[in-house]
Protein backbone atom coordinates (compact mmCIF):
# COMPACT_ATOMS: atom_id res chain seq x y z
CA UNK A 1 0.00 0.00 0.00
CA UNK A 2 1.32 3.20 -0.87
CA UNK A 3 2.37 5.56 2.30
CA UNK A 4 1.21 8.71 3.44
CA UNK A 5 3.67 10.44 2.47
CA UNK A 6 2.54 9.91 -1.21
CA UNK A 7 -0.50 11.33 -1.20
CA UNK A 8 0.31 14.45 -0.68
CA UNK A 9 -0.65 16.61 -2.91
CA UNK A 10 0.23 20.47 -3.42
CA UNK A 11 -2.93 22.61 -5.37
CA UNK A 12 -1.63 25.26 -7.48
CA UNK A 13 -1.43 28.35 -6.50
CA UNK A 14 -2.49 30.49 -9.66
CA UNK A 15 -6.23 29.17 -10.07
CA UNK A 16 -8.78 31.48 -9.95
CA UNK A 17 -11.96 31.31 -11.02
CA UNK A 18 -13.65 34.00 -8.98
CA UNK A 19 -15.12 37.07 -11.74
CA UNK A 20 -14.56 40.74 -11.17
CA UNK A 21 -11.69 41.51 -9.30
CA UNK A 22 -11.28 41.11 -5.45
CA UNK A 23 -9.90 38.30 -3.80
CA UNK A 24 -9.58 34.59 -6.04
CA UNK A 25 -10.77 31.44 -5.45
CA UNK A 26 -8.10 28.65 -6.05
CA UNK A 27 -8.53 25.18 -6.63
CA UNK A 28 -7.58 23.27 -3.88
CA UNK A 29 -8.71 19.42 -4.87
CA UNK A 30 -5.69 19.25 -7.83
CA UNK A 31 -5.64 15.42 -7.60
CA UNK A 32 -7.23 12.00 -6.61
CA UNK A 33 -5.85 10.00 -3.74
CA UNK A 34 -7.59 7.10 -3.86
CA UNK A 35 -6.75 7.11 -7.87
CA UNK A 36 -5.11 3.51 -7.27
CA UNK A 37 -7.77 2.15 -4.39
CA UNK A 38 -9.31 -1.38 -5.32
CA UNK A 39 -13.32 -0.75 -4.95
CA UNK A 40 -13.92 -4.16 -6.60
CA UNK A 41 -15.98 -5.32 -3.60
CA UNK A 42 -17.30 -1.91 -2.63
CA UNK A 43 -20.90 -2.82 -4.05
CA UNK A 44 -22.76 -1.53 -7.24
CA UNK A 45 -23.51 1.69 -8.80
CA UNK A 46 -21.42 4.09 -10.41
CA UNK A 47 -18.11 5.47 -9.32
CA UNK A 48 -17.16 8.86 -10.27
CA UNK A 49 -13.53 9.10 -9.82
CA UNK A 50 -11.70 12.43 -8.90
CA UNK A 51 -15.18 14.18 -8.30
CA UNK A 52 -15.30 15.92 -4.97
CA UNK A 53 -18.26 16.47 -3.32
CA UNK A 54 -20.23 18.45 -0.09
CA UNK A 55 -16.93 20.62 1.66
CA UNK A 56 -16.88 21.56 4.93
CA UNK A 57 -14.09 24.17 5.80
CA UNK A 58 -12.86 25.74 9.20
CA UNK A 59 -10.26 28.00 10.32
CA UNK A 60 -8.15 28.74 12.86
CA UNK A 61 -8.33 31.17 15.60
CA UNK A 62 -5.36 31.74 16.19
CA UNK A 63 -3.96 31.92 12.69
CA UNK A 64 -7.00 32.81 10.51
CA UNK A 65 -4.20 32.16 7.68
CA UNK A 66 -4.60 28.22 8.44
CA UNK A 67 -7.47 26.76 7.47
CA UNK A 68 -8.66 22.83 6.81
CA UNK A 69 -11.04 21.92 4.13
CA UNK A 70 -12.93 18.68 4.02
CA UNK A 71 -14.81 16.63 1.13
CA UNK A 72 -16.29 13.54 -0.34
CA UNK A 73 -13.97 12.02 -2.79
CA UNK A 74 -14.93 10.03 -6.04
CA UNK A 75 -18.36 9.97 -5.11
CA UNK A 76 -21.03 6.79 -5.79
CA UNK A 77 -23.94 7.04 -7.05
CA UNK A 78 -25.79 4.84 -4.85
CA UNK A 79 -24.21 6.51 -1.54
CA UNK A 80 -21.07 8.01 -0.58
CA UNK A 81 -17.59 7.87 -1.68
CA UNK A 82 -14.43 6.22 -1.51
CA UNK A 83 -13.30 7.88 1.01
CA UNK A 84 -13.07 11.52 2.61
CA UNK A 85 -10.08 13.99 1.57
CA UNK A 86 -8.79 16.46 3.81
CA UNK A 87 -7.24 19.95 2.57
CA UNK A 88 -5.48 22.23 4.44
CA UNK A 89 -3.39 25.51 4.25
CA UNK A 90 -0.77 27.37 6.19
CA UNK A 91 -0.40 30.62 4.29
CA UNK A 92 -4.10 31.28 3.17
CA UNK A 93 -3.64 30.79 -0.28
CA UNK A 94 -1.32 27.28 -1.14
CA UNK A 95 -3.50 24.08 -0.22
CA UNK A 96 -2.12 20.58 0.36
CA UNK A 97 -4.24 17.61 0.15
CA UNK A 98 -4.01 14.61 2.50
CA UNK A 99 -6.80 11.39 2.80
CA UNK A 100 -8.44 10.94 6.15
CA UNK A 101 -8.30 7.69 7.80
CA UNK A 102 -12.42 7.00 7.26
CA UNK A 103 -11.97 4.18 4.70
CA UNK A 104 -10.05 1.30 3.25
CA UNK A 105 -8.74 3.58 0.45
CA UNK A 106 -7.07 5.70 3.07
CA UNK A 107 -3.45 4.48 4.34
CA UNK A 108 -4.20 2.78 8.00
CA UNK A 109 -8.36 4.28 7.10
CA UNK A 110 -10.97 1.99 8.86
CA UNK A 111 -12.08 -0.87 7.14
CA UNK A 112 -15.09 0.31 5.29
CA UNK A 113 -16.20 0.67 2.17
CA UNK A 114 -17.09 4.08 1.51
CA UNK A 115 -17.24 7.19 3.51
CA UNK A 116 -19.40 10.74 3.60
CA UNK A 117 -20.70 13.77 5.18
CA UNK A 118 -16.87 15.13 5.78
CA UNK A 119 -17.23 18.22 8.52
CA UNK A 120 -14.36 19.82 10.51
CA UNK A 121 -13.88 22.18 12.99
CA UNK A 122 -10.68 24.38 15.30
CA UNK A 123 -10.72 24.64 18.94
CA UNK A 124 -8.97 27.59 20.69
CA UNK A 125 -5.81 25.47 21.12
CA UNK A 126 -5.45 24.78 16.86
CA UNK A 127 -7.14 21.18 17.46
CA UNK A 128 -8.85 20.09 14.28
CA UNK A 129 -12.02 17.89 15.00
CA UNK A 130 -13.25 15.90 11.50
CA UNK A 131 -15.97 13.98 11.36
CA UNK A 132 -17.10 11.37 9.18
CA UNK A 133 -20.03 8.76 7.97
CA UNK A 134 -18.62 5.42 7.41
CA UNK A 135 -20.82 2.39 5.89
CA UNK A 136 -20.30 -0.50 3.75
CA UNK A 137 -22.37 -0.75 0.89
CA UNK A 138 -22.70 -4.85 1.04
CA UNK A 139 -23.92 -5.09 4.63
CA UNK A 140 -25.97 -3.38 6.54
CA UNK A 141 -22.78 -1.66 9.01
CA UNK A 142 -22.60 2.04 9.33
CA UNK A 143 -21.51 4.52 11.83
CA UNK A 144 -20.18 7.93 12.46
CA UNK A 145 -15.82 8.37 13.14
CA UNK A 146 -13.92 11.15 14.54
CA UNK A 147 -10.40 12.01 13.82
CA UNK A 148 -8.17 14.38 15.12
CA UNK A 149 -5.07 16.56 14.17
CA UNK A 150 -2.32 18.15 16.08
CA UNK A 151 -0.89 20.12 13.21
CA UNK A 152 -3.15 21.64 11.16
CA UNK A 153 -4.55 18.98 8.91
CA UNK A 154 -1.08 17.38 7.66
CA UNK A 155 -1.99 14.51 9.66
CA UNK A 156 -4.51 12.73 11.48
CA UNK A 157 -4.95 10.27 14.32
CA UNK A 158 -7.16 8.90 17.29
CA UNK A 159 -9.71 7.84 14.44
CA UNK A 160 -12.34 6.58 16.31
CA UNK A 161 -15.88 4.95 15.57
CA UNK A 162 -18.32 6.54 17.96
CA UNK A 163 -21.50 3.98 17.20
CA UNK A 164 -20.92 1.05 14.79
CA UNK A 165 -24.69 -0.11 13.93
CA UNK A 166 -24.78 -3.68 12.34
CA UNK A 167 -28.48 -4.33 11.67
CA UNK A 168 -30.29 -3.03 9.11
CA UNK A 169 -33.12 -1.12 10.99
CA UNK A 170 -30.48 1.42 11.93
CA UNK A 171 -28.98 3.86 10.08
CA UNK A 172 -27.10 7.30 10.87
CA UNK A 173 -26.78 9.98 8.82
CA UNK A 174 -26.23 14.10 8.87
CA UNK A 175 -23.38 14.38 11.04
CA UNK A 176 -21.25 17.22 12.28
CA UNK A 177 -18.50 18.63 14.71
CA UNK A 178 -17.94 21.30 16.78
CA UNK A 179 -14.94 22.45 18.55
CA UNK A 180 -16.10 24.58 21.88
CA UNK A 181 -14.39 27.68 21.34
CA UNK A 182 -14.64 28.54 25.04
CA UNK A 183 -12.99 25.01 26.64
CA UNK A 184 -9.90 24.21 25.06
CA UNK A 185 -9.93 19.83 24.08
CA UNK A 186 -13.74 19.57 23.81
CA UNK A 187 -15.72 19.04 20.76
CA UNK A 188 -18.82 17.86 19.88
CA UNK A 189 -20.50 15.40 17.41
CA UNK A 190 -23.99 15.41 16.58
CA UNK A 191 -26.51 13.25 14.25
CA UNK A 192 -29.26 11.46 13.82
CA UNK A 193 -30.02 7.80 13.92
CA UNK A 194 -32.98 5.92 12.29
CA UNK A 195 -34.75 3.21 13.68
CA UNK A 196 -36.68 1.90 10.87
CA UNK A 197 -38.41 -1.44 11.93
CA UNK A 198 -41.34 -1.98 9.41
CA UNK A 199 -41.90 -5.40 10.71
CA UNK A 200 -43.01 -3.68 14.52
CA UNK A 201 -44.32 -0.09 12.82
CA UNK A 202 -41.55 1.48 14.49
CA UNK A 203 -40.11 4.60 13.01
CA UNK A 204 -37.86 6.96 15.01
CA UNK A 205 -34.90 9.41 14.72
CA UNK A 206 -33.29 11.24 17.75
CA UNK A 207 -30.55 13.15 17.69
CA UNK A 208 -27.59 11.29 18.98
CA UNK A 209 -24.38 13.30 20.65
CA UNK A 210 -20.75 12.29 21.07
CA UNK A 211 -18.60 14.89 24.02
CA UNK A 212 -14.29 14.60 24.04
CA UNK A 213 -12.64 16.50 26.61
CA UNK A 214 -9.09 15.65 25.70
CA UNK A 215 -8.74 17.06 22.49
CA UNK A 216 -9.78 14.00 20.72
CA UNK A 217 -8.03 11.32 21.95
CA UNK A 218 -11.42 9.27 23.49
CA UNK A 219 -14.65 9.97 23.08
CA UNK A 220 -17.81 9.65 25.23
CA UNK A 221 -20.26 6.90 24.81
CA UNK A 222 -22.85 7.72 21.75
CA UNK A 223 -26.22 8.68 23.26
CA UNK A 224 -29.59 10.26 22.39
CA UNK A 225 -30.06 14.01 23.53
CA UNK A 226 -33.26 14.64 21.36
CA UNK A 227 -35.86 12.31 21.84
CA UNK A 228 -38.16 12.60 18.82
CA UNK A 229 -40.51 9.29 20.17
CA UNK A 230 -42.74 11.84 21.99
CA UNK A 231 -44.20 12.30 18.20
CA UNK A 232 -44.74 9.04 16.26
CA UNK A 233 -43.12 8.50 13.39
CA UNK A 234 -40.31 11.59 13.95
CA UNK A 235 -36.98 12.03 12.99
CA UNK A 236 -34.32 14.88 13.30
CA UNK A 237 -31.81 15.90 10.25
CA UNK A 238 -28.96 18.30 9.59
CA UNK A 239 -28.28 18.43 13.52
CA UNK A 240 -25.52 21.22 13.78
CA UNK A 241 -24.09 22.94 16.99
CA UNK A 242 -22.75 26.88 17.75
CA UNK A 243 -21.78 27.75 20.82
CA UNK A 244 -21.94 31.30 22.40
CA UNK A 245 -18.23 32.16 23.55
CA UNK A 246 -19.56 34.75 25.96
CA UNK A 247 -21.88 31.76 27.79
CA UNK A 248 -20.52 29.31 26.75
CA UNK A 249 -24.40 28.59 26.47
CA UNK A 250 -24.56 25.43 23.03
CA UNK A 251 -27.27 25.69 20.78
CA UNK A 252 -28.40 22.74 18.54
CA UNK A 253 -30.32 23.55 15.35
CA UNK A 254 -32.37 20.89 12.89
CA UNK A 255 -35.04 19.82 11.10
CA UNK A 256 -37.73 17.98 12.65
CA UNK A 257 -39.87 15.84 10.16
CA UNK A 258 -42.91 13.78 11.30
CA UNK A 259 -44.23 11.43 8.83
CA UNK A 260 -47.74 9.84 8.10
CA UNK A 261 -46.80 6.21 7.16
CA UNK A 262 -48.57 3.37 5.24
CA UNK A 263 -46.55 0.63 6.06
CA UNK A 264 -49.05 -1.86 3.30
CA UNK A 265 -47.22 0.31 0.77
CA UNK A 266 -44.61 1.40 2.33
CA UNK A 267 -45.33 5.75 1.42
CA UNK A 268 -44.28 8.35 3.69
CA UNK A 269 -46.30 11.54 3.29
CA UNK A 270 -44.41 14.10 5.57
CA UNK A 271 -47.40 15.54 8.14
CA UNK A 272 -44.86 18.26 9.93
CA UNK A 273 -41.79 19.84 8.80
CA UNK A 274 -39.75 22.66 10.68
CA UNK A 275 -36.71 23.86 11.95
CA UNK A 276 -36.04 23.87 15.92
CA UNK A 277 -33.37 24.57 18.48
CA UNK A 278 -32.36 22.54 21.63
CA UNK A 279 -29.65 24.42 24.22
CA UNK A 280 -27.49 23.33 26.61
CA UNK A 281 -25.71 25.45 29.76
CA UNK A 282 -23.42 22.34 30.95
CA UNK A 283 -21.58 21.36 27.83
CA UNK A 284 -23.84 19.07 26.90
CA UNK A 285 -24.79 17.14 29.57
CA UNK A 286 -28.35 18.26 29.34
CA UNK A 287 -30.81 19.85 27.21
CA UNK A 288 -33.92 21.88 27.14
CA UNK A 289 -36.99 20.73 25.17
CA UNK A 290 -37.02 21.47 21.30
CA UNK A 291 -38.61 25.01 20.35
CA UNK A 292 -40.11 25.48 16.92
CA UNK A 293 -38.15 28.23 15.10
CA UNK A 294 -39.14 28.43 11.59
CA UNK A 295 -41.59 26.27 9.11
CA UNK A 296 -39.73 24.34 6.69
CA UNK A 297 -41.29 25.19 3.03
CA UNK A 298 -38.35 24.11 0.92
CA UNK A 299 -39.51 22.86 -2.59
CA UNK A 300 -38.79 20.16 -4.83
CA UNK A 301 -35.24 20.68 -6.06
CA UNK A 302 -35.71 20.59 -10.18
CA UNK A 303 -34.35 21.78 -13.28
CA UNK A 304 -36.73 24.71 -13.72
CA UNK A 305 -37.02 24.61 -17.55
CA UNK A 306 -37.15 20.14 -16.98
CA UNK A 307 -39.12 20.28 -13.72
CA UNK A 308 -40.49 16.75 -14.08
CA UNK A 309 -37.15 15.03 -16.08
CA UNK A 310 -36.14 12.82 -13.29
CA UNK A 311 -32.21 12.58 -15.45
CA UNK A 312 -32.02 16.28 -14.59
CA UNK A 313 -33.10 16.68 -11.35
CA UNK A 314 -31.38 18.29 -8.35
CA UNK A 315 -30.21 17.76 -5.15
CA UNK A 316 -28.85 20.49 -3.35
CA UNK A 317 -28.93 21.64 0.68
CA UNK A 318 -32.86 21.23 1.37
CA UNK A 319 -34.34 20.50 4.85
CA UNK A 320 -31.12 21.45 6.27
CA UNK A 321 -30.58 24.47 8.23
CA UNK A 322 -27.50 26.46 8.36
CA UNK A 323 -26.49 28.53 11.69
CA UNK A 324 -24.33 30.91 13.27
CA UNK A 325 -23.48 32.82 16.08
CA UNK A 326 -22.10 37.06 16.25
CA UNK A 327 -19.56 36.29 18.71
CA UNK A 328 -19.95 39.42 20.56
CA UNK A 329 -24.05 39.81 21.54
CA UNK A 330 -24.87 36.16 20.71
CA UNK A 331 -27.58 36.79 18.19
CA UNK A 332 -28.68 33.83 16.47
CA UNK A 333 -28.61 33.16 12.61
CA UNK A 334 -30.32 30.57 10.59
CA UNK A 335 -30.21 29.86 6.87
CA UNK A 336 -32.15 27.36 4.70
CA UNK A 337 -33.86 27.26 1.58
CA UNK A 338 -37.43 27.67 1.51
CA UNK A 339 -40.34 28.79 -1.08
CA UNK A 340 -42.04 31.30 1.14
CA UNK A 341 -41.26 34.12 -1.23
CA UNK A 342 -41.96 31.94 -3.98
CA UNK A 343 -45.53 30.51 -3.29
CA UNK A 344 -44.34 27.52 -3.27
CA UNK A 345 -42.78 27.45 -7.25
CA UNK A 346 -39.27 27.51 -6.03
CA UNK A 347 -36.72 27.81 -3.40
CA UNK A 348 -34.94 31.23 -2.09
CA UNK A 349 -32.45 32.00 0.63
CA UNK A 350 -34.37 32.84 3.50
CA UNK A 351 -32.81 33.96 6.68
CA UNK A 352 -34.17 34.06 10.22
CA UNK A 353 -32.23 35.42 13.99
CA UNK A 354 -32.99 35.71 17.16
CA UNK A 355 -31.43 37.82 20.10
CA UNK A 356 -32.88 36.09 22.95
CA UNK A 357 -30.95 33.00 23.21
CA UNK A 358 -33.67 31.46 20.90
CA UNK A 359 -36.77 31.74 22.66
CA UNK A 360 -37.99 33.48 19.70
CA UNK A 361 -37.17 34.31 16.17
CA UNK A 362 -37.75 36.80 13.62
CA UNK A 363 -40.07 36.50 10.22
CA UNK A 364 -38.29 34.76 7.63
CA UNK A 365 -36.29 37.11 5.02
CA UNK A 366 -35.77 36.19 1.55
CA UNK A 367 -31.78 37.31 0.67
CA UNK A 368 -30.56 36.09 -2.52
CA UNK A 369 -30.47 39.05 -5.14
CA UNK A 370 -32.64 37.61 -7.39
CA UNK A 371 -36.44 36.78 -6.59
CA UNK A 372 -37.23 35.06 -9.75
CA UNK A 373 -34.03 32.25 -9.65
CA UNK A 374 -34.11 29.38 -7.94
CA UNK A 375 -31.47 29.74 -4.93
CA UNK A 376 -29.98 26.58 -3.30
CA UNK A 377 -27.48 25.23 -0.66
CA UNK A 378 -26.93 28.26 1.89
CA UNK A 379 -24.17 28.81 4.27
CA UNK A 380 -23.97 31.12 7.13
CA UNK A 381 -21.25 32.64 8.74
CA UNK A 382 -20.88 35.91 11.34
CA UNK A 383 -17.58 37.44 11.67
CA UNK A 384 -16.08 39.56 15.00
CA UNK A 385 -17.14 42.55 14.14
CA UNK A 386 -20.66 40.96 13.54
CA UNK A 387 -21.00 41.28 9.85
CA UNK A 388 -23.04 38.35 8.29
CA UNK A 389 -21.58 36.17 5.53
CA UNK A 390 -24.07 33.46 3.09
CA UNK A 391 -22.83 32.26 0.28
CA UNK A 392 -25.47 30.19 -1.82
CA UNK A 393 -25.67 28.94 -5.72
CA UNK A 394 -28.50 30.26 -8.11
CA UNK A 395 -29.80 29.64 -11.46
CA UNK A 396 -29.73 33.59 -12.21
CA UNK A 397 -28.17 33.00 -16.09
CA UNK A 398 -30.27 30.33 -16.84
CA UNK A 399 -32.72 31.25 -20.08
CA UNK A 400 -36.01 29.86 -21.21
CA UNK A 401 -36.23 27.24 -23.38
CA UNK A 402 -32.46 26.25 -22.34
CA UNK A 403 -32.60 22.43 -21.67
CA UNK A 404 -29.42 21.09 -22.59
CA UNK A 405 -27.09 23.09 -19.69
CA UNK A 406 -28.08 24.64 -16.11
CA UNK A 407 -26.29 27.40 -16.00
CA UNK A 408 -25.26 28.11 -12.08
CA UNK A 409 -22.98 30.02 -9.63
CA UNK A 410 -22.08 30.56 -6.58
CA UNK A 411 -22.49 33.94 -4.62
CA UNK A 412 -21.26 35.68 -1.63
CA UNK A 413 -23.50 37.72 0.52
CA UNK A 414 -22.16 40.52 3.00
CA UNK A 415 -24.31 42.85 5.24
CA UNK A 416 -23.80 44.65 8.76
CA UNK A 417 -25.80 43.53 11.29
CA UNK A 418 -29.39 44.22 11.05
CA UNK A 419 -28.87 45.54 7.40
CA UNK A 420 -29.88 42.51 5.12
CA UNK A 421 -31.73 44.91 2.88
CA UNK A 422 -28.43 46.82 2.33
CA UNK A 423 -26.35 43.43 1.32
CA UNK A 424 -23.83 43.47 -0.74
CA UNK A 425 -22.77 40.35 -3.28
CA UNK A 426 -20.56 39.02 -5.43
CA UNK A 427 -19.63 36.37 -7.78
CA UNK A 428 -17.47 34.03 -6.43
CA UNK A 429 -17.72 30.90 -9.15
CA UNK A 430 -17.01 30.29 -13.01
CA UNK A 431 -21.13 29.73 -14.68
CA UNK A 432 -20.79 26.41 -15.09
CA UNK A 433 -23.18 23.30 -15.67
CA UNK A 434 -25.01 21.69 -12.65
CA UNK A 435 -26.15 19.02 -15.11
CA UNK A 436 -22.02 17.95 -14.92
CA UNK A 437 -22.03 17.15 -11.02
CA UNK A 438 -22.47 13.17 -10.32
CA UNK A 439 -25.75 12.05 -10.35
CA UNK A 440 -26.70 10.56 -6.64
CA UNK A 441 -30.31 10.96 -5.73
CA UNK A 442 -30.16 13.54 -7.85
CA UNK A 443 -27.26 16.08 -9.91
CA UNK A 444 -25.04 16.75 -6.65
CA UNK A 445 -22.70 19.06 -5.52
CA UNK A 446 -23.28 18.48 -1.60
CA UNK A 447 -26.04 18.96 0.33
CA UNK A 448 -24.19 21.69 2.24
CA UNK A 449 -20.75 23.64 1.48
CA UNK A 450 -18.44 25.67 3.53
CA UNK A 451 -18.00 28.93 4.57
CA UNK A 452 -15.90 30.02 7.99
CA UNK A 453 -15.27 33.33 9.13
CA UNK A 454 -11.38 33.53 10.00
CA UNK A 455 -12.39 35.31 13.66
CA UNK A 456 -11.11 38.81 12.84
CA UNK A 457 -11.35 40.33 9.66
CA UNK A 458 -12.78 37.81 6.74
CA UNK A 459 -14.80 34.80 5.75
CA UNK A 460 -13.52 31.73 3.84
CA UNK A 461 -16.17 29.83 1.15
CA UNK A 462 -15.14 25.87 0.10
CA UNK A 463 -17.98 25.36 -2.22
CA UNK A 464 -17.68 22.80 -5.47
CA UNK A 465 -17.85 23.85 -9.17
CA UNK A 466 -17.98 21.08 -12.23
CA UNK A 467 -16.09 20.75 -15.25
CA UNK A 468 -17.65 20.68 -18.34
CA UNK A 469 -17.17 16.74 -20.59
CA UNK A 470 -14.46 15.34 -17.82
CA UNK A 471 -16.12 12.57 -16.80
CA UNK A 472 -12.90 11.56 -15.45
CA UNK A 473 -13.05 15.34 -13.09
CA UNK A 474 -16.68 16.06 -13.18
CA UNK A 475 -16.24 18.40 -10.01
CA UNK A 476 -13.68 20.08 -8.19
CA UNK A 477 -13.65 22.38 -5.00
CA UNK A 478 -12.44 25.68 -4.76
CA UNK A 479 -11.72 28.19 -1.88
CA UNK A 480 -10.58 31.56 -1.49
CA UNK A 481 -10.55 34.24 1.51
CA UNK A 482 -12.60 37.56 1.19
CA UNK A 483 -12.58 41.00 3.72
CA UNK A 484 -15.77 41.52 5.20
CA UNK A 485 -15.11 45.02 6.47
CA UNK A 486 -13.10 47.62 6.85
CA UNK A 487 -10.05 45.83 8.80
CA UNK A 488 -8.55 43.49 5.96
CA UNK A 489 -6.58 40.98 7.97
CA UNK A 490 -2.79 40.25 7.52
CA UNK A 491 -2.28 39.11 4.47
CA UNK A 492 -4.88 41.36 2.49
CA UNK A 493 -2.36 42.98 1.01
CA UNK A 494 -2.28 39.31 -1.11
CA UNK A 495 -6.34 39.91 -1.54
CA UNK A 496 -8.36 42.89 -1.66
CA UNK A 497 -7.94 46.42 -0.68
CA UNK A 498 -11.55 47.36 -0.87
CA UNK A 499 -15.00 45.47 0.28
CA UNK A 500 -16.34 43.15 -1.67
CA UNK A 501 -19.16 44.46 -3.99
CA UNK A 502 -39.79 18.38 -2.99
CA UNK A 503 -37.23 18.31 -0.04
CA UNK A 504 -35.79 14.89 -0.84
CA UNK A 505 -38.01 12.55 -2.45
CA UNK A 506 -40.30 10.57 -0.17
CA UNK A 507 -38.70 10.69 2.82
CA UNK A 508 -34.78 12.49 3.83
CA UNK A 509 -34.16 10.01 5.55
CA UNK A 510 -33.64 7.34 2.80
CA UNK A 511 -31.83 9.57 0.61
CA UNK A 512 -28.56 7.95 -0.49
CA UNK A 513 -25.66 9.34 1.43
Amino acid sequence: MATAAAFLLVAAAGSSTASGGGSPVHLVSPGDPYAACDISGDGTGTNYPSAEDEPYVTASPRDPRAAVGIFQQDRWSNGGARGLTATYTRDGRHFTETPLPFSHCAPGGLNYQRASDGWVSTGPDGIVYASGLVFDATDARNGVAASTSYDGGRSWTHTTPLIDDTQAQFSNDKNSVTADPVHPGVAYQVWDRIDEDDSAKVYDGPAYISITRDGGRHWSKARPFVDTSVVPHAQTIGNVIVVDPRTDTLYDVFDWQTYAIDYATGTFTPTDLHFAVVKSSDQGRTWSKPVTIAKDTAAPEVDPNAPSDTTKALRAGGDLPNVAIDPHTGELYVAYEGSDFSGGAHNSVELIHSTDGGRTWSAPKRVNSVASAPAFTPSIGVDAHGTVAITYYDLRYLTAGNTSTLPTAAWLLTFSRGAENRATERRISRVFDWLQAPYAGGHFLGDYEGLTTDGRFGVRPLFVETNSNAPEDTTDAYSGWFPTGTHYGPFAARTAATRTTAFQAAHPHRIVR
